[in-house]
């Protein structure tokens, strides 16, 4: 079993996957077993287990600050 990857409140990722609107970045504005991520491009916001995102992520495109949580 692998470790869970560290998300940190304001990263902004990039999922395999792109959105019904066309965006494949999304930026993490809450952090538990579920992450809430808002979509770059159009501004949707969602909520996801983090296995799925786990799963979906292609890249980090920027990192958050440190002392925002796992």
């Amino acid at each position: 079993m692998t470790p869970p990857i560290p998300f940190r409140l304001g990263d902004r990722i990039e999922l395999r996957r792109p959105h019904p609107c066309g965006g494949r970045t999304w930026d993490v504005d809450r952090l538990g077993a579920d992450l809430g991520l808002r979509c770059a491009t159009c501004g949707r916001r969602i909520l996801l287990e983090r296995r799925q995102v786990e799963r979906r992520l292609a890249a980090f495109i920027v990192r958050g600050a440190e002392d925002g949580g796992s």
